[in-house]
């Protein structure tokens, strides 16, 4: 059985140039002390935007690794996968996770309910959970008859589901031959730690061993920009989740390496200190998922090189300005754009490089930081994508400028504060 280790980050290379800066952001977390393994990530929407193929992501992977000598595992994933996109994922990918959020809701056969809820009458009552004491909260998440019941009429279609993709899976790839993660990040409430337990239990029976599953937290996990909502809350949320895991670890029998996946997870600042805070508590890890950031490393790269690279970041911009609303709309509960704060491509054509890097560069810190502006930007991919070899061949032309753009975002930005708890 191939294992994912304790701490993982997930790597999105939209236009699969950007491997090599990846892995260099590993490589200086292990000369600090620490093995981060890195999962490149592409979900079959930017597939069919970009038009690339899974296929290109683990190529771009492999060559990484070659050139750079890396030695420890590392891995591709099938990003939301589901029954109907998961085909051309099988060869390439190792990694596999399981989309069922649209499932969530949807109701499963009553028999079936019944069945869950008679086969788990253990999870009725007080549960008690070691380590949340040391976050002051107590260690119980109390489980009532009809909490059991509701919770398994809102997600056990959506498990049954995810058992249906790991089995098609798994008869291609082979038993213990994946890495399974299940996703019920993208839907529209936070699920409780209770609820979250419940759906193990569930999961457990599906007989899928998921080392990694992603649920959705409380507040707002914006594409590109950071955590909106109750900093403390989400620390709660996390250490009873954490909690929740390692008793349905030992209880239902799921793999022991086990960890919580945050999705959308790139750029989350103020939660960095929380995450790094719970795994210290429970001796574990996490797989944090970033995607995007790299994208925008890539434009800051362009803008910072100057010259055609800054005309071409200039002309994105203006591009996705003028399409705003149709860029927007698949991302509109992820993104919270005020138009008033977009400027115009007119006054945009006018900026320096400086300017240009200023504004879109995630640095809190200064004046001229503009997230509406980066949040765009971050939807904007399909622009660069339309341009096809104009955009590549500038990335190539100026490889080494993003590159240490995309290595430093990665490593002091991410995987520092997340994984070493050091200050960003």
């Amino acid at each position: 059985m191939i294992t994912l280790g304790t701490y993982s980050i997930g790597v999105g290379d939209r236009f699969a140039h950007q491997a090599k800066a990846q892995l260099e952001a590993c490589i200086l977390a292990g000369k600090a002390g620490i093995e981060i393994i890195p999962v490149w990530n592409k979900s079959n929407r930017e597939h069919t935007i970009i038009g690339s193929e899974p296929s290109s992501t683990r190529a771009a992977a492999d060559a990484a690794v070659k050139a750079l000598g890396w030695t420890k595992p590392y891995f591709c994933d099938a990003d939301h996968a589901n029954l109907t996109t998961v085909d051309w994922f099988l060869a390439p990918c190792d990694f596999f996770t399981l989309d069922v959020a649209d499932y969530i809701g949807k109701p499963a056969e009553p028999s079936s309910i019944d069945s869950f809820v008679g086969r788990h009458s253990e999870l009725v009552g007080v549960i008690e959970l070691e380590g949340v004491e040391l976050e002051g909260m107590g260690r119980g998440i109390e489980i009532t008859p009809e909490l059991l019941r509701a919770t398994a009429a809102k997600f056990l279609f959506a498990i049954e589901e995810a058992g249906r993709i790991y089995r098609k899976i798994e008869a291609a790839k082979g038993k213990g031959k994946i890495i399974p993660e299940v996703s019920m990040d993208e839907t529209d409430s936070a699920q409780t730690p209770a609820e979250l337990l419940i759906i193990l239990a569930a999961i457990a029976d599906e007989g899928i061993p998921i080392q990694t599953i992603a649920p959705k937290f409380s507040g707002r996990f914006n594409k590109g920009v950071d955590y909106v909502g109750d900093v403390a809350q989400f620390g709660r949320e996390m250490a009873l989740d954490m909690a929740a895991i390692r008793y349905a670890v030992e209880r239902y029998g799921l793999p022991s390496n086990l960890k919580l996946s945050v999705h959308s997870g790139s750029d989350k600042f103020s939660i960095y200190p929380a995450i790094h805070a719970s795994m210290k508590t429970f001796s574990t890890g996490v797989h944090l998922k970033t995607a995007g950031t790299t994208w925008l490393e890539e434009i800051i790269g362009l803008a910072e090189a100057g010259g055609d690279g800054l005309a071409l970041a200039k002309k994105i911009y203006a591009e996705a300005f003028d399409h705003s609303a149709e860029l927007c709309a698949p991302y509109a509960t992820v993104i919270d754009i005020d138009p008033a704060m977009l400027p115009s491509p007119t006054k945009v054509s006018g900026w320096t490089s400086e300017q240009f890097t200023a504004a879109l560069r995630h640095n809190q810190g200064s004046p001229a930081y503009n997230p509406s502006f980066r949040q765009l930007l971050h939807v904007g991919f399909k622009i660069a994508a339309k341009m096809g070899r104009r955009y590549l061949d500038l990335l190539e032309a100026y490889e080494s400028v993003i590159a240490k753009n995309v290595t430093e975002n990665l490593y002091a930005r991410h995987i520092a504060p997340v994984f070493l708890g050091l200050e960003k």
